[in-house]
């Protein structure tokens, strides 16, 4: 096979040979006939079990179908069952490599991409993995079904032909570098998933039935509420393949469930698991201690990544009229003191999150460039002045700034905005109090969120905390039920459709979709269609620079804060890892994928 992939993403002007895999805009870093990748062991071990937590916050689960709607699937399915056509590798972003399919090609005109499925690929049952399971897979997620995610990220998918028993083609509705990964990475399954009798089940019935997906892993014991068992598959169709050699190293792999984080840090002291990340600061820099970690037997340990930091926020709900001015969302943010939080709190360990894309390419810096002023202008009526100066920083209160002088701006803006403080609290010329109420499901939050509500107080402000079930808190947030709330949005290197889902004014009216902020911006439209419809990193650059521009003068997102490592405690005695953990991998999911039993 030829990899003249590279060229065609440049240009979409040549016809394309098959290639072995796709990357956006550069080579491919591994060649045709690689043995593996770089950052795994290939001789590694197979055997043993991994002890795992649950990484969802729901305390338990319901069903085995993680696409559908309603329920809760288990920890860590969707990633050990269900083989895509391509696959990832963590050392490099943007490319794919065969898995399912054994070669890709892309169609001169940007319009199509046809993947050729191995005839070695398997199903669980011993099924081989044809053409029409793919149909069937990407039928059933564009359903009505399953999260609306699903149809806004492949919104531009026309369609999907079988071209033979072993060769699917993907239709797209106008060029887009990043469809074929997109349509590359999605889960396949097998159409007899959900037979009853010889008959189909509707997607939504499928619930406890057992997946029948082609990945390494198949479901084992269950103790619902308690943990689930994934059992490595010994017939794996692919367990040789170069890009899961050194992969799914154990024979078993548990995930508990525990009720809390309390009763979580309790039993890792007690070691009955081998493995837990820590996003709490706090439990980091205090609560990690005991005969265990004295003896070495638990080991505590920070690994640096080059992942995006993300733009985990608090979302402020405009579809609120509490929140339609940008005047007020820009006051509330200067009422939050991060410098004093990192201090009392966070011991350090966070820095702000700025924008959409930190530590990627695509952040935004000072003046907007000439390439991302004429994708501006056009819009200058429609999106905040500042979006033309310098890129927003978040407040600061470290000298010469202060909080005290962030709050007499805050007051400012709120006063312009119609609200002045009387009658003891902040209101607007109908005499309504200025009150909020902030949503979550993690009592824990409120330390967090006090310091920032006692800093509202003084502007005549009213923050109220509420903190609910999993299972309410993820309905009010599917149908837009809050005032704010705290996400931890994912980064990414290369930003694409996905976008439409978070931002994109169709989204703002689809219930469970993505765009929590209601936000509704013909100029925020334009942006993410010219940011998907790059053909080249020089036309991308612009255009995502200038959308992280834009939302971050609408001022719909409070910025909170990252880590530039992943922190781990781990079973020493237990495991053993490769030498690197490489710059893109997922925490946890790295060990999951890469570690192996110490013999």
């Amino acid at each position: 096979m030829r990899c003249l992939l590279f060229f065609v993403c440049l240009t979409w002007i040549n016809p394309l040979w098959a290639a072995h895999g796709y990357a956006l805009w550069g080579d491919l870093k591994y060649p045709a006939g690689f043995t593996h990748f770089d950052y795994v062991n290939p001789d590694a071990p197979k055997g043993g079990e991994l002890r795992l937590v649950s990484n969802l916050r729901v305390s338990t689960f319901d069903k085995y179908n993680p696409f559908t709607i309603k329920g809760n699937a288990p920890a860590y399915l969707s990633d050990l069952m269900f083989d895509s056509l391509l696959a990832g590798s963590s050392d490099e972003t943007g490319s794919g490599y065969g898995l399912l399919a054994q070669d890709v090609s892309v169609a001169a005109d940007g319009l199509s991409a046809t993947f050729k499925l191995r005839p070695q690929a398997r199903f669980h049952n011993g099924d081989p993995v044809l053409a029409r399971d793919v149909a069937f897979s990407f039928e059933a997620l564009m359903g009505p079904y399953t999260s609306p995610a699903y149809k806004t990220v492949l919104s531009d998918v026309a369609g999907l032909d079988v071209l033979d028993e072993s060769t699917v083609r993907y239709r797209f509705k106008k060029p887009n570098r990043e469809l074929p990964l997109t349509v590359g990475s999605l889960p396949v399954f097998s159409h007899a998933w959900g037979m009853a009798g010889g008959k189909a089940k509707r997607f939504d019935e499928i619930v406890t039935d057992t997946p029948i997906g082609s990945g390494p892993y198949k479901i084992g014991p269950v103790r619902f509420g308690k943990d689930i068992t994934y059992v490595r598959d010994p017939n794996y169709w692919a367990k040789d393949l170069n890009v899961r050699r050194g992969t799914a190293n154990f024979d078993r792999i548990t995930v508990k469930i525990y009720k809390d984080s309390t009763a979580r840090l309790e039993a890792l002291k007690a070691g009955e698991f081998d493995l837990m990340r820590f996003f709490s600061a706090g439990d980091w820099a205090r609560r990690l201690y005991g005969k265990r970690f004295d003896t070495g037997e638990l080991v505590k340990k920070e690994y640096p990544h080059h992942l995006p930091t993300g733009f985990q926020s608090y979302v402020l709900n405009t579809r609120r009229d509490l929140f339609k001015d940008v005047r007020v969302r820009q006051a509330l943010g200067l009422a939050m003191d991060f410098e004093w939080m990192s201090r009392q709190l966070f011991y350090g360990a966070y820095q702000r999150v700025n924008g959409l894309f930190g530590n990627t390419d695509c952040a935004a810096s000072g003046l907007p460039s000439p390439e991302e002023l004429a994708l501006l202008t056009p819009w200058r009526q429609q999106v905040p002045e500042a979006v033309f100066g310098p890129m927003a920083q978040p407040p600061n209160t470290d000298p010469p700034s202060s909080l005290r002088a962030n709050l007499r701006q805050a007051q400012a803006l709120l006063k312009a905005a119609g609200w002045e403080y009387r009658d003891g609290a902040l209101r607007n010329a109908q005499g309504r109090a200025f009150e909020m109420e902030f949503l979550d499901s993690n009592e824990g939050s409120v330390r967090v969120v006090s310091p920032w509500a006692r800093n509202l107080e003084k502007l005549g402000i009213t923050l109220k905390f509420r903190s609910v079930d999993f299972a309410l808190y993820q309905q009010r947030l599917q149908k837009f039920e809050f005032d704010m709330s705290s996400i931890a949005y994912a980064g990414t290197n290369n930003p694409g459709q996905e976008f439409a889902d978070m931002f994109g004014s169709k989204a703002a009216d689809q219930e469970d979709s993505g765009n929590m902020t209601g936000m509704k911006s013909p100029a925020v439209d334009a942006l993410i269609s010219q940011m998907t419809a790059a053909k080249t990193k020089a036309q991308l650059l612009p255009a995502c620079r200038a959308l992280e521009r834009v939302i971050t003068h609408s001022h719909v997102l409070i910025p909170q804060w990252s880590a530039n490592t992943h922190r781990m405690v781990f079973n020493s005695w237990r495991l053993a890892q490769p030498a690197t953990m490489p710059p893109y991998a997922q925490g946890e999911g790295w060990a999951i994928d890469t570690w192996w039993k110490k013999q």
